[in-house]
């Protein structure tokens, strides 16, 4: 079978209209009546904000205008990575940033559940619910640097608590209900809150589940605990006599109602929250990062990379417990209305997000690549099916969109839409590969490097490479790069994980390569890429062949080496309802990987398997399959309550028993 490649394929141009009216333009247009710098195109904008960081970032600092209670001494300290200091002397509040809003009584949250129908929260609302929560957990004596832990669901009540949280100096933390006791024990464990905010259960595809149990076990394990705040959710009046120290939601917002909401100025690296690692082969790593980083980081992405402005409605799909959750409360920096969901978006079936689009007017749709080739999939053509005249852009992260997903987007979704598809992590918070409003979408392709992101690939001897395949690294420090590990005292596990390889440089962990007209592709992460005959290959080039086998639903690859010479490259499928992996479905997909990869990368055996180990967040797990078939125990290969089905590992501690006779086969 002949598959057509169509990578690079130009499916968009901004309009001159667009970028004229862009954040971008007006931030050019800025550089060049205060600062007398002139950039004609995006790339020369990039090239400045890439090596001359200091000037880059305080011009983010004056072009939106930082309300600093004192002002810095310098921009920045110690240039190495890491140990760099940002706008040192600077006091600030995040919260106070998002509450500098226009209000005018328009709608700050909009929301919806499988419990709750759609409502909406307005800046007014929402203002005198966080300090409501604010005046309660001061009254507790939470103060800066206290820590509060988060058990909550995607409910504009979350976004509350944190503001609260961040309005008073304290460091906030969250995990999603969905996660299993041990992974949230193992987060909230190491950084001792003193106070949690838990919910009593949620609904996820049409299923309710309790969480009133797990609330009581999770306060018998932190011992710093003093006081929990209970919301109801799954429950109009939740029972709390089992618990310690509880009160309800509700309860706490009435009775500290007209509180005035103060914002503490702390210092611009003070810990805004704690974010985590997925964990899945040891302890997630708790990644502090500071106030003012996230504050200017976070503007410009939003502002100017993604052109969020007061009229958007901006909408991820996302948990409590990813990145992406935090990314969605920084558009009320922009002053855009944002939109959660939460529940499943499957659930009914894949129209679910697109009617919550249709119903709340979204402007900007963002979501997971899995969500967008689910739907194509399933058959979807969303603009046959729903009113979609208020979007103006789709986001997709989580992983690589394969080129069919770019093609369903245009073809079935909408065909003026900005489609920018994003690459970054957990560790920043952000993305450092995305979208521009001045610049076209290719096909397959991530339209440019952010600004203030000096990413780079490089060789394994630290060369840079153009128009190939190599290491994405940062060669210049950013603001919300980590400011520490909690309880990594001497940093030594932060310079491990990311400094290991180039000395002075950020190696994240991910194959990219930069085209010569300055966009970026991603092919997964270099940790799980396969070298065969010499020729290396992301696992995500050979997802995105597979996308042209409808019976295939998911699918996982691992290289295991067997001598200095041989090795043994199984591929594991999870096939359509009704589907069987025959032998003509194995040659069409040996024929697509053949034809779109290489001939090397043609896999030793396919083997049909009900569901692939992932991550709570998502992610395949081919680092610790490759270990478990490598013959690491499986208790030492992952960590199985960072798992959202940790018994799907049950078929490849089976499939690792039988595989001593197929290794002799292919020596043979």
């Amino acid at each position: 079978m002949t598959v057509e490649k169509m990578d690079g394929k130009l499916m968009w141009e901004p309009s001159q209209e667009l970028q004229a009216g862009s954040n971008m333009k007006k931030f050019m247009s800025w550089l060049k009546e205060t600062r007398g710098l002139h950039f004609k195109t995006y790339d020369e904008l990039w090239q400045w904000s890439a090596t001359s960081v200091e000037g880059f970032w305080s011009a983010i600092w004056h072009f939106y205008e930082i309300q600093a209670k004192t002002p810095y001494d310098a921009v920045l300290i110690n240039k190495r990575m890491p140990g760099a200091k940002w706008f040192t002397g600077a006091t600030l509040n995040y919260a106070e940033h998002i509450f500098r809003q226009s209000t005018e009584g328009k709608a700050a949250i909009i929301y919806e559940t499988e419990i709750r129908k759609q409502g909406k929260l307005t800046w007014d609302e929402l203002k005198k619910e966080t300090s409501a929560i604010a005046a309660y957990l001061k009254s507790l004596g939470v103060g800066p640097g206290d820590r509060v832990a988060a058990y909550v669901s995607n409910i504009h009540e979350a976004i509350t608590a944190f503001l609260a949280c961040a309005s008073i100096g304290a460091i906030w933390s969250s995990c999603a209900p969905e996660f299993g006791i041990m992974s949230v024990i193992d987060r909230f464990k190491q950084i001792e809150p003193k106070v949690l905010i838990a919910i009593d259960g949620y609904r996820y595809g049409g299923r309710d589940f309790d969480r009133m149990e797990m609330v009581g076990k999770i306060q018998a394990e932190l011992i710093t605990l003093e006081k929990t705040i209970i919301i109801p959710y799954l429950h109009n009046d939740p029972n709390v006599s089992g618990l310690t120290e509880a009160v309800i939601w509700d309860e706490v917002v009435a009775e500290n109602e007209g509180a005035v909401l103060r914002f503490e100025a702390v210092p611009f690296d003070h810990p805004l929250w704690i974010l985590y690692s997925s964990g899945t082969t040891g302890k997630p790593k708790a990644i502090v990062q500071s106030q003012g980083g996230i504050l200017l980081e976070h503007l410009k992405m939003g502002g100017l990379q993604n052109d969020l402005k007061a009229d958007d409605r901006f909408f991820w799909y996302t948990t409590t417990g990813w990145m992406m959750w935090n990314v969605v409360v920084s558009g009320l920096l922009a002053g855009s209305t944002i939109l959660l969901y939460d529940g499943n978006p499957g659930y009914p079936n894949y129209e679910t997000l697109w009617k919550f689009a249709q119903s709340s007017k979204m402007t900007v749709f963002g979501t997971s690549a899995s969500f967008l080739t689910a739907c194509m999939k399933a058959g979807l053509k969303p603009r046959e099916q729903f009113d979609l005249s208020a979007l103006k852009s789709i986001g997709s992260t989580g992983s690589p969109l394969p080129v069919s997903g770019f093609e369903w987007v245009y073809q079935d979704v909408k065909e003026d839409v900005w489609l920018f598809s994003t690459s970054g992590g957990t560790d920043l918070c952000t993305a450092f590969v995305g979208g521009s409003p001045l610049l076209p979408v290719h096909a397959g392709e991530l339209q440019a490097r952010a600004l203030g992101a000096a990413v780079r690939a490089f060789d394994d001897h630290g060369e840079e490479l153009m128009d190939d395949i190599g290491e994405l690294v940062i060669t210049e420090p950013m603001p919300s790069m980590p400011i520490f590990f909690w309880n990594d005292e001497n940093g030594e596990r932060y310079r491990d994980s990311y400094f290991d390889m180039y000395p002075d440089v950020w190696r994240h962990g991910d194959f990219i390569k930069i085209t010569s007209r300055g966009s970026a592709v991603i092919y997964g992460r270099s940790d799980a890429t396969i070298n065969r005959g010499g020729i290396r290959m992301g696992t995500s080039e050979i997802y995105s062949a597979l996308e042209s086998i409808p019976e295939i639903l998911d699918s996982l690859v691992v290289d295991i080496p067997i001598s200095s010479e041989l090795s043994y490259m199984p591929l594991f499928v999870v096939l359509k309802k009704g589907a069987v992996l025959t032998d003509e479905v194995k040659a069409r997909i040996n024929g697509v990987i053949r034809q779109n990869c290489s001939p090397r990368h043609v896999p030793n055996e396919i083997f049909l398997v009900e569901e692939l180990p992932k991550t709570l967040n998502g992610k395949k797990l081919e680092v610790p399959i490759k270990k478990i078939l490598m013959g690491t125990p499986v208790e030492k290969a992952v960590n199985a309550g960072s798992l959202a089905n940790p018994d799907s590992l049950n078929f490849f501690v089976e499939f690792k028993k039988n595989m001593d006779s197929t290794q002799n086969s292919i020596q043979d």
